[in-house]
C-alpha cells in the first residue's frame, strides 16, 4: 500500500467520493500531477463519444503521467496504449450487480417524484429480467407495488412465476398495457411502439436502457442515475470494487 499513489482524473461527483473513499482507507491519493503517480482513477464508464467523460483524450492525459500505469474505469474497449494495466469495473460482475440494485434505488426516486398515486395503488411493468429488472422488481414488490414482469425466454418467466410475481412474453404484453401505470424498461431495443404506449393512458415511462426501447410522448430516458442520485453511494462502490480486485491481482 505504501508505493500506491492514485490520481483520481474523473470529473464526477462519484470519482470524487471513490477518492475519498480510498483515501479513507488508507491509501494515498493526490490532487496534482507528479512522479509517483501508480493508479491513475478515471469516471465509470470512462469514455463518451471517443472522448474521456470530463472531455480531452486519454492519449493527452497519459503524456502528462508516469508510464506504466495502473488505469482504473470502466468500458475501456482496447483504448488504452501498451504498458498500462487495466481495472475495468464494467467487467466485473460483482460491481455490475452492485451497481444495478443502486441504479434500481434511484429509479424509485425517479418515479415517487412522478407518480400522482401511491406506489401499492400503481400497478407496474418491468421490461427486462436482467441485473436491473430483478433488483427492480425485488424493490417494486417490497413497496407492496403490484408487479408483472416482462421476459422474452419462457425459462425466466417459468422463474418469475416460481418467485411470486406476475409474468408476460415481451412479445405479447398489448393485454395488460391498459392496466399499468408505470412501466421500467430495462430492455437496450425497442420494445414499446406508440400504439402500445397509447394503451397505458395514464402511464409514467421510464426508460432506464442505453438505448431507448420506449416510443411515447412522455418518456423519462433515466440513463447513469447512480452518478444523478446516489454519488456517494456509487462512489464507495468503485473504491471498494477497485481493492477487492487489486487485493486478489496482488495476493
Amino acid at each position: 500500500m505504501g508505493s500506491m499513489l492514485i490520481y483520481p482524473a474523473g470529473t464526477t461527483a462519484a470519482c470524487g467520493y471513490a477518492a475519498e473513499a480510498l483515501e479513507a482507507a488508507g491509501y494515498p491519493v493526490t490532487d496534482h500531477i507528479q512522479p509517483e503517480i501508480t493508479h491513475l482513477l478515471l469516471d465509470v464508464p470512462s469514455f463518451s463519444g471517443g472522448q474521456l467523460r470530463g472531455g480531452g483524450s486519454l492519449d493527452a492525459l497519459l503524456a502528462r503521467l508516469p508510464p506504466n500505469l495502473v488505469i482504473i474505469g470502466g468500458m475501456f474497449q482496447n483504448r488504452l496504449p501498451e504498458g498500462c494495466k487495466a481495472i475495468d469495473l464494467l467487467e466485473d460482475t460483482s460491481y455490475l450487480a452492485e451497481n444495478a440494485a443502486i441504479t434500481a434505488d434511484c429509479a424509485l426516486r425517479v418515479a415517487g417524484k412522478a407518480l400522482p398515486g401511491a406506489f401499492q395503488d400503481s400497478p407496474a411493468l418491468v421490461i427486462g429480467w436482467g441485473r436491473i429488472g430483478k433488483c427492480l422488481a425485488k424493490k417494486l414488490q417490497a413497496l407492496g407495488c403490484p408487479v408483472t414482469v416482462a421476459a422474452r425466454r419462457e425459462t425466466d418467466r417459468a422463474m418469475l412465476r416460481a418467485l411470486g410475481y406476475q409474468s408476460a412474453d415481451t412479445a405479447y404484453m398489448d393485454t395488460i398495457l391498459p392496466e399499468i401505470r408505470m412501466v421500467f424498461n430495462t430492455a437496450p431495443e425497442p420494445v414499446l411502439g406508440k400504439e402500445q404506449t397509447a394503451l397505458c393512458r395514464k402511464g409514467l415511462f421510464i426508460d432506464l436502457a442505453s438505448k431507448p426501447g420506449i416510443a411515447a410522448e412522455h418518456v423519462i430516458w433515466a440513463r447513469g442515475l447512480p452518478g444523478v442520485y446516489a454519488p456517494e453511494a456509487a462512489g464507495k462502490l468503485i473504491a471498494n470494487r477497485f481493492l477487492a480486485l487489486w487485493e486478489e491481482e496482488t495476493a
